[in-house]
């Protein structure tokens, strides 16, 4: 099987696909320390989303509730991994990255950073629970 291309900043190319084999092409293919963290964070997901849907799309991990839509994605950059809360201005605490977007706040993960799983614990309980965006 031939290694997928590696895009701007890193990160994987991965065809767009339903269900969790793609998302772990796209983690297996995460360069360096950032492989763990997406390790990581989709395991995070697992334990504290138990009917979390999951796919690929626009070269990304998504992670929803069916019916509901996507609450949360992730995409590597040069120097970290983003990841998204698609409605994140309505968790509490609120995730500390704004974008141009409303209702969406990102949390950067760096090289050597561990994840305060209580706090993302606290955040993928309340991001599965909205609205998310999308339909499956």
């Amino acid at each position: 099987m031939r290694k997928p291309k590696l895009l701007s900043g890193g990160n994987p190319q991965i065809p767009k696909g339903d269900g969790d084999a793609p998302v772990q092409a796209y983690v297996a293919a995460m360069p360096g320390w950032k492989r763990e963290a997406g390790r990581s964070l989709d395991a995070l997901v697992e334990r504290r989303v138990p009917d979390v849907r999951k796919a690929v799309r626009w070269n990304s991990p998504f992670y929803g509730i069916e019916g509901r839509g996507w609450f949360l994605s992730f995409h590597c950059f040069a120097k970290y991994v983003k990841v998204t809360f698609l409605n994140g201005a309505s968790l509490r605490p609120v995730p500390p990255v704004a974008s141009k977007h409303e209702a969406v706040r990102y949390f950067h993960i760096h090289e050597g950073d561990e994840l305060d799983e209580e706090l993302w614990a606290t955040w993928l309980e309340q991001a599965s629970g909205l609205p998310g965006e999308g339909l499956f």
